[in-house]
C-alpha cells in the first residue's frame, strides 16, 4: 500500500535523474517547476524548496529504485527523493500523453435523448412546446401545455469509428480497428401545472456507456488507448407566463459524471511499456434561463441560455509500468451556449423549423491535471462552434406527423490540434421521425438521426506526430417517445 507523506525537499548540490526528454506533446512548459541540466544534457523537475503531497504506490521497491539511481546516501533524504521522482514520473507521463474529454462531451452537445425533436436534427428545438419535452429543451414552453404531461424515452446509439493512418505517421502500429461501438440513451421529462401561469417541470436524461475503445497496438496509443463516459443530468425547471406573448424560465442543472481514461504511456524513447490510467467522478452544477415569444398562433420563437459547467474529476492516476498510484484532479470546461429557434405553421399540414446555436468551447482552452502539489495544462486550443438547423413537419392526416430535417456544425478544431480521443470536424445531422396518437391521452412516437461527424483529418506534431484520418466516422441513433396527458 502507499502512504502519504508531506515534507520539504532543498536541492542538494548534485544528483541525477532518469533519462528525460524535452516534453513535446504540447504541454505548456510554464506548467513544470523549474528545470536543471545533468551533465548528460538531460532535464529534471528541481522541485528545490517545494512542498509535495502524494501517495505513491510502492509495492515494487526496486522499480521505484530505478526512478531514482542514484540517491545520496542519507535516509530521510532517500526517502525524499523516492516521492520526488515518484512525483517527477507521474508528471513526466502526463507530459508526454494527451488527455482529454471523450467525444461524447466536447465540442458535441449530444442532446438525442429519444424527444420528438430529434426527429427534425434539432430545428426548433426551443420554439416548438408541444409535449413534456419542452421541459428539457426550453422550460419557458411549458406555459403552453395544459395539465400534467410525463414523457418516456429510450432508444440506441452506434458509433462508427475507424482510423485510417498515413503511411509516414510518428509511430508505428495498426489502424486500431472499430473503436466505437454502441451505447444506450435515456430519458424523462415531466411538466406539472400549478396554475395555467405558472409551470413546474423536470428532466432526467443518461447517455451510458458512450466510449471509444481502440485495440492495444494501433499506431495513436501513446494518445488514447480508450476512454469512456457515464452521465447522468437532473434539471428541475420553473415557467411563468408574464402575458398573452411572453413566457419565461429559469432551472437548474446538476449533472454527475464517471470518467475513465486509458492510454500507453510513456512514449519512446522512454520505454513505451506501461499504460496510464486516469479514472473519476465529480458533481458539478450549472444553471439555465429561457423565453419564449408566440408572434401569432401560428408562429413563434424561444431562446435559451445555458451556463457553463465545469467538473473536477477526482480520482486516482495508475502508471502500470513502474506501479504508481497518485489521486488526481482533472478539470474539464463545458462551455455556456446560446440558442435561437423558430417555429411557423404554413397552413394545417405543413411547419418550418429553424435554429441557430452558439457554444462558447474556446473556453475549452486547457485540460488541467493536478497530482498532489503538482500538476500541469494540456492545451486544446479550441475555436467556438455554431449549429444551423432546419427541418419539417408534414401531416398527411390530422393523427400523424411526420418529420425531416438537417443540422450543420463548425469543427470546434483543426487537424494541427486534433486528438484521436475527440475524432470530430465539422457535423451534420439527418434526421427522420414519426409522431401519432395511439389515444386521446397518449402518442407515441420513433425518431432515427445519422450524424456524420468528418474525416477528423489529424497532423498533430504534438501528439508524438499522429498522422491520418477517420475512413469511418459516423454516429446512429434510433429512439422511441411515450407522452401521456396526465
Amino acid at each position: 500500500m502507499g502512504e502519504t507523506s508531506t515534507t520539504v525537499y532543498r536541492k542538494p548540490k548534485m544528483y541525477r535523474a532518469m533519462n528525460y526528454p524535452a516534453a513535446s506533446s504540447g504541454v505548456s512548459q510554464s506548467s513544470f517547476p523549474r528545470r536543471q541540466e545533468s551533465r548528460h544534457e538531460n532535464w529534471i523537475p528541481a522541485f528545490a524548496g517545494m512542498t509535495h503531497t502524494a501517495s505513491c504506490g510502492e509495492s515494487n521497491p526496486k522499480r521505484l529504485k530505478r526512478l531514482a539511481p542514484s540517491m545520496p546516501r542519507q535516509p530521510h533524504l532517500k526517502r525524499v527523493l523516492t516521492k520526488t521522482r515518484c512525483l517527477a514520473w507521474v508528471l513526466f507521463v502526463l507530459a508526454q500523453v494527451v488527455f482529454t474529454a471523450p467525444v461524447w462531451a466536447g465540442g458535441l452537445f449530444i442532446t438525442e435523448f429519444g424527444h420528438p425533436n430529434m426527429g427534425v436534427a434539432g430545428a426548433g428545438t426551443s420554439a416548438v412546446a408541444n409535449d413534456a419535452s419542452t421541459a428539457f429543451l426550453n422550460g419557458a414552453g411549458m406555459t403552453r401545455l395544459k395539465g400534467n404531461h410525463l414523457m418516456v424515452s429510450g432508444g440506441l446509439g452506434y458509433a462508427n469509428v475507424q482510423f485510417d493512418p498515413a503511411s509516414d505517421t510518428g509511430v508505428g502500429g495498426d489502424s486500431g480497428g472499430q473503436a466505437g461501438g454502441p451505447f444506450p440513451i435515456l430519458g424523462t421529462f415531466y411538466v406539472h401545472s400549478l396554475t395555467d401561469d405558472v409551470k413546474l417541470g423536470a428532466s432526467l436524461t443518461s447517455i451510458s456507456g458512450a466510449k471509444l475503445d481502440y485495440t492495444a497496438t494501433w499506431t495513436g496509443r501513446f494518445q488514447n488507448r480508450s476512454v469512456e463516459l457515464f452521465t447522468v443530468t437532473f434539471n428541475p425547471e420553473i415557467a411563468v407566463r408574464l402575458n398573452k406573448w411572453i413566457s419565461v424560465s429559469a432551472g437548474l442543472q446538476v449533472m454527475y459524471a464517471d470518467l475513465t481514461l486509458k492510454v500507453k504511456g510513456p512514449p519512446p524513447p522512454v520505454s513505451g511499456t506501461g499504460q496510464v490510467k486516469i479514472d473519476g467522478d465529480d458533481i458539478t452544477t450549472g444553471f439555465d434561463v429561457g423565453a419564449l415569444f408566440e408572434v401569432s398562433e401560428r408562429t413563434r420563437i424561444g431562446v435559451k441560455y445555458v451556463s457553463k459547467l465545469q467538473p473536477d474529476f477526482s480520482g486516482d492516476l495508475r502508471i502500470s509500468g513502474p506501479g504508481i498510484t497518485v489521486g488526481s484532479d482533472t478539470t474539464i470546461t463545458f462551455p455556456q451556449s446560446v440558442g435561437t429557434s423558430i417555429y411557423h405553421e404554413i397552413n394545417d399540414q405543413f411547419a418550418l423549423l429553424g435554429t441557430f446555436d452558439w457554444e462558447d468551447w474556446s473556453a475549452f482552452q486547457n485540460i488541467n491535471i493536478s497530482v498532489g502539489s503538482g500538476g500541469l495544462k494540456i492545451p486544446r486550443n479550441w475555436q467556438d462552434t455554431y449549429k444551423f438547423a432546419g427541418g419539417i413537419h408534414y401531416r398527411p392526416s390530422p393523427r400523424w406527423l411526420l418529420q425531416a430535417g438537417f443540422a450543420y456544425d463548425t469543427s470546434p478544431w483543426g487537424a494541427s490540434n486534433r486528438t484521436p480521443d475527440m475524432p470530430i470536424g465539422r457535423q451534420i445531422r439527418y434526421a427522420v421521425g414519426v409522431q401519432h396518437p395511439v389515444r386521446e391521452n397518449l402518442t407515441v412516437g420513433a425518431q432515427f438521426v445519422y450524424v456524420d461527424l468528418g474525416d477528423a483529418k489529424i497532423n498533430n506534431v504534438a501528439a508524438g506526430g499522429l498522422k491520418g484520418k477517420y475512413s469511418s466516422n459516423d454516429l446512429f441513433i434510433l429512439a422511441f417517445n411515450a407522452n401521456w396527458k396526465l
